[in-house]
């Protein structure tokens, strides 16, 4: 009996995947941004590059064309952003990677929040985090905390980037 499709999937899936990161935030740079820091390392830790970094403010006039430059970048393969997911008047992230995305990967918002609930309770009701496909690229938007951010890198993103790359591929 061969193996089940996702497991053949995974071996298949490439080594190291080429990564744009996106800090959303009105009050971080290069030196605060934890958040950034840390999904940086956990891909370098895993074997995959940061080709892109930057931090825009919470706004749809940055997050749009930004996201837009780097979705057109022949050299990345998967999206990373964190920030501006709750439900305050300023947290448009969702709103606009929402706006673009072509094929949504709901389960990524509701296993994040699932797991979220287990170390937080029903404040993880509040986050918007959210994933899915535009174009060949996948795009993943998780809360900024540094507590979410290791929870969605270390638990959703890191086990499946390259499995979800693989299968966008074809």
């Amino acid at each position: 009996m061969s193996a089940p499709a996702h497991l053949r999937h995974r071996k298949e899936a490439p080594a190291s995947i080429a990564c744009g990161v996106i800090t959303v935030s009105d009050t971080r740079n290069e030196a605060t941004d934890k958040s950034g820091q840390l999904i940086q390392q956990l891909l370098r830790d895993a074997g995959h590059q940061t080709q892109a970094y930057h931090i825009i403010k919470d706004e749809p006039s940055q997050i749009r064309p930004l996201l837009k430059r780097l979705l057109a970048r022949s050299d990345l393969e998967a999206i990373i952003i964190s920030g501006g997911t709750g439900v305050a008047r300023r947290d448009v992230t969702f709103d606009v990677v929402s706006s673009m995305v072509e094929k949504p990967l709901p389960g990524f918002g509701e296993l994040f929040r699932m797991f979220s609930y287990e170390e937080i309770g029903s404040a993880a009701m509040l986050s918007r985090a959210m994933a899915g496909a535009i174009g060949d690229k996948v795009v993943f938007s998780m809360p900024g905390s540094s507590g979410a951010v290791r929870l969605a890198m270390e638990r959703l993103v890191m086990p499946e980037i390259a499995h979800i790359v693989y299968e966008l591929r074809k």
